[in-house]
């Protein structure tokens, strides 16, 4: 089997397909969560901690003055930016909750959609006169 052969088999499987859609739609979910942390969450965080920014949070490690904007200080030399970390765990954790709670959805829509054990089959013709048959001889 050529290579181009072998290449096509797999990059028409149902596996590579839902793999390529998987990662289209984690790619778009992954952005709609990062509008979520950085526009709605992360704004009302920094707001009961004192209303700064946290992706503004760094330390200077290259003896730039304080109370620049981070991009400010990254021109002038290397910070520690712990803002941006805290802002990056945030979007990973409520990531990796809402995922949780999708999949816990799901599994739960699957439990529920398995169809109820089937009734036992009727016994042969013969076995059914068989017991008849023991029936009546008991009465």
């Amino acid at each position: 089997m050529s290579m181009m052969q072998e290449f096509r088999e797999f990059a028409v499987k149902g596996n590579a397909i839902d793999l390529a859609v998987g990662v289209i739609i984690g790619g778009a979910f992954g952005k709609i969560v990062d509008s979520i942390v950085g526009d709605l969450i992360m704004p009302v965080a920094g707001r009961l901690v004192g209303g700064l920014d946290f992706s503004n949070y760094y330390l200077p490690l290259a003896g730039q003055a304080g109370g620049l904007a981070l991009e400010e200080a990254k021109k002038q030399g290397a910070v520690f930016a712990y803002g941006n970390f805290i802002t990056i765990l945030v979007n990973f954790i409520l990531l990796a909750f809402i995922i949780f709670v999708m999949v816990k959805q799901i599994n739960r829509l699957k439990r529920n959609e398995e169809p109820a054990p089937a009734a036992p089959e009727a016994p042969p013709e013969e076995v059914q006169l068989l017991r008849e048959i023991r029936d009546s001889l008991k009465r």
